[in-house]
């Protein structure tokens, strides 16, 4: 079972439990399961309404599996990714960035901690 933390700067942390080996569960999915109050829009990768920052539980390093197609097009064209980075993904298979889109990102079984925006 993964704990992860939900952080925002307006709204109080909350850690939830995620399926340990489901693999399937987003954390947009995981969010709105438990009432957090992420936005998103079109909820296929493809509008970047839903930019998340994930790191490890201590904040040192990034986590999670490479970014898909959809990430890495939406990511490029916001700036948040280089074409280098994204070479460097497929060579080492670790993501490039903290930054990632909720709707896509699938959970894994580790512990994670999720920023993310709020209005």
């Amino acid at each position: 079972m993964a704990d992860v933390t939900f952080t925002s700067s307006m709204h109080k942390d909350k850690t939830v439990y995620a399926t340990a080996g489901s693999h399937k569960q987003t954390i947009l999915e995981l969010a709105k399961a438990n009432h957090i109050p992420i936005d998103f829009g079109c909820e296929n990768g493809e509008c970047g309404t839903c930019l998340v920052k994930v790191m490890s539980v201590d904040r040192k390093e990034r986590m999670g599996g490479p970014l898909n197609v959809r990430e890495v097009k939406v990511l490029k064209e916001m700036g948040y990714i280089t074409q280098e980075q994204i070479d460097q993904m497929y060579v080492d298979d670790i993501p490039p960035t903290e930054w990632r889109l909720a709707c896509q990102m699938v959970l894994r079984d580790e512990d994670i901690v999720v920023e993310y925006p709020s209005r």
